[in-house]
């Protein structure tokens, strides 16, 4: 459609899926998110071959294991740390939620991007640790033909989650330094995801969602936050419509079950986002 219809999106700006709120032990709402720029999807495939031969006869030169060794450099390596406007403010917030050495270490942060030991310390959790960096992961491994054979060929998936407004090329040619061997090729899978700056967080989108929340949830902060995973809203972006993520439904921490066999949200937090959703629809339709 945006390649072809364009008219039919063209808007100031988008809601989509990709913040939700916390709920915390007690059954108390902690925060409402709200996203503000994603990560970019992109797969690249590594490849090596070898002549191969009988695996009675062995050789030093294996496609396999030079392939591993290359997945193991990537797996040892850590991209820069790099905030946004989104996550710099999502720490700074959630310092004083969090509290205790986590929220120390989230200030610290915040104030000073350049503090490694913070860096590292938040680094301990995943889903922190990719807010603030490019992450590149081995997702899938080909390899070999037969039992009894020396590889001919092996191949492997790497996929990475990259900043928004780092470009796709730079990743790549990282992922070849990284590896640094010759013999593995490092190619982009399909068209490169498109790249975009995080849309900005200002009162003509915070204005509405902050009047309808504290309505609705006396005393709960919206937290600022960058989806680490990836939307259709990249494509919005990209396109030139500032997208944001804001559903107004709340979940317990981890049990969203998202993309597994029991995806689920609680039957309140539905009807909550909807009636959320509705009265934030309208007073933007207003303005």
């Amino acid at each position: 459609m945006i390649a072809n219809r364009p008219d039919l999106l063209d808007a100031e700006f988008a809601l989509n899926e990709g913040a939700n709120g916390q709920i915390g032990p007690d059954g108390k709402k902690v925060f409402l998110g709200i996203q503000a720029g994603e990560k970019v999807y992109q797969d690249f495939t590594l490849r090596i071959t070898n002549p191969g031969g009988h695996s009675s006869r062995p050789v030093k030169d294996n496609a396999i294991v030079r392939l591993s060794h290359g997945l193991a450099r990537i797996g040892a390596h850590d991209f820069p740390i790099a905030l946004n406007e989104a996550t710099r403010n999502h720490y700074a917030q959630m310092a004083a939620i969090e509290g205790g050495e986590t929220g120390a270490a989230m200030k610290s942060l915040a104030a000073n991007p350049a503090d490694t030991a913070a860096a590292d310390f938040l680094a301990r959790s995943p889903g922190r640790n990719s807010m603030m960096r490019t992450t590149c992961v081995p997702t899938q491994v080909k390899a070999g033909h037969a039992p009894n054979a020396l590889p001919q060929r092996a191949e492997a998936n790497v996929n990475c989650r990259i900043l928004p407004g780092e470009k796709v090329e730079d990743v790549r040619q990282t992922l070849v330094r990284v590896i640094n061997d010759p013999g593995i090729s490092v190619e982009t899978v399909g068209r490169p995801s498109p790249v975009s700056t995080p849309p900005p967080l200002n009162t003509r989108i915070m204005g509405p969602a902050t009047k309808v929340a504290a309505a609705m949830w006396p005393g709960v902060p919206i937290v600022p936050a960058m989806a680490t995973g990836a939307t259709d809203g990249r494509f919005l972006l990209a396109a030139g419509t500032p997208t944001y993520g804001l559903s107004g439904m709340f979940l317990p921490p981890g049990d969203s079950g998202a993309h597994g066999l029991n995806e689920r949200i609680g039957v309140q937090a539905l009807y909550e986002g909807r009636d959320f959703l509705y009265e934030v629809v309208k007073l933007y339709a207003r303005n």
